[in-house]
């Protein structure tokens, strides 16, 4: 690694091959995948139907300019329009490349209706991604540190607090959207109350600002329903979507509905790479395969279990604060800092990260058997309780 720059802190090991919800290192040694990449291979690894379809892409034609027409991003268009209600959405490589697509069609929008210093309402403890504008609008100063002078336009409030984000509507006549998770992953999977979104669904309809979703981490069924924010029934202006898309292969993209889908045009943005002929064909295989494999529901299903079961495991143990799910977005918070769980995990042979200091976060892969969800919870809360015992 002498010729990578330094800006991960990684681990001393090398996987060579993935099946499923395994992963195999350098010297053949298996893991039990409960990361999935951090929420993107939610197929499991090479799932048939994926590799497939880009190994099938590949053999007729990888690239072709956005200059020109792509049928196979149309295909997807099509198909993302369809489960999620939305009109038309631009497609890009990344999660902080889909969140700065829609800072600037909020900031368009802002500007069209004659704002002067067009703002956004972000959330404590979030996280949009690590170009200068997400940076700016995430949560989290440990990220920001160094990268100052951030850009202004954002006005940060605690999340899940609705008076907050009215009282910044009061104060600021300039604020134009909003941007929140439907469930703060790298915030330590925080789960807000049930009618949170649709109060801020109420808000911005009130005020005529955009409702911004940020569904990078807990979109494409990770949550047991296509997106997160589906199981309240609101539907947002903006839309934002990564990580679990493409099954691996670098996909993002920003949906957007009603005005909200006019407001970009000719010249405004693009992208060189973004929604090319292999990224559309692995999205469109993707969703294919969780509909036919009826993903949604085991999601929430094993999800569920894998929760039970830890709860089960931790019941009484004061060392354990809070174990909470949605779907299979899973966190075990503890009462201190739990980073050294990630190389006790490694040395059983499982794959999990620890999130916001204290939490140890689990996505695991969409595809889990009720056996895999067994095995998964029972070598998580032993590598819990021996990190406790130490």
């Amino acid at each position: 690694m002498r010729h990578v720059m330094k800006t991960y802190g990684r681990k001393e090991i090398s996987f060579v091959r993935g099946e499923g919800i395994w992963l195999f290192d350098s010297n053949g040694k298996k893991y039990l995948d409960a990361l999935c990449g951090i929420a993107v291979t939610g197929l499991g690894h090479c799932h048939p139907s994926v590799v497939e379809a880009v190994s099938e892409q590949s053999k007729t034609l990888m690239h072709a300019s956005n200059l020109y027409n792509i049928p196979e991003q149309e295909k997807l268009a099509t198909e993302l329009a369809k489960i999620s209600q939305m009109d038309a959405m631009f497609f890009c490589n990344s999660g902080a490349e889909a969140n700065e697509v829609a800072i600037k069609l909020a900031r368009l929008y802002g500007h069209k209706r004659g704002a002067e210093k067009p703002n956004i309402i972000v959330m404590e403890q979030s996280f949009h991604g690590r170009t200068m504008a997400t940076l700016s609008a995430t949560g989290n100063r440990k990220v920001q540190a160094g990268f100052e002078p951030l850009l202004g336009g954002f006005s940060r409030v605690p999340f899940d607090d609705i008076d907050a984000v009215r009282a910044v509507g009061e104060n600021n006549p300039d604020t134009v959207a909003i941007l929140v998770e439907p469930v703060q992953g790298e915030g330590g999977i925080r789960i807000p109350r049930p009618t949170y979104l649709e109060e801020l669904r109420d808000v911005c309809v009130k005020n005529n600002w955009l409702l911004m979703v940020d569904e990078v981490q807990s979109g494409m069924g990770r949550t047991g329903s296509w997106f997160a924010h589906q199981q309240t029934g609101i539907i947002p202006d903006v839309m934002t979507l990564a990580k679990g898309l493409g099954n691996g292969i670098p996909i993002g993209a920003c949906l957007a509905k009603g005005e909200a889908a006019e407001i970009l045009t000719p010249g405004t943005h693009g992208s060189t790479f973004g929604g090319n002929p292999v990224a559309s064909r692995a999205a469109l295989a993707t969703i294919q395969a969780i509909a036919k494999e009826s993903l949604l529901e085991n999601a929430k299903r094993q999800g569920d279990l894998i929760t039970k079961r830890l709860k089960e495991a931790f019941d009484g143990n004061r060392s354990v604060v809070n174990i909470r799910n949605k779907g299979l977005m899973i966190g075990v918070e503890l009462n201190e800092s739990c980073g050294q769980i990630v190389d006790l995990a490694l040395e059983s042979g499982l794959l999990l990260n620890v999130t916001a200091d204290k939490v140890v976060r689990l996505l695991p892969p969409l595809i889990l058997t009720d056996n895999d969800s067994e095995v998964m919870a029972g070598m998580v809360a032993t590598v819990i309780k021996k990190f406790l015992s130490k």
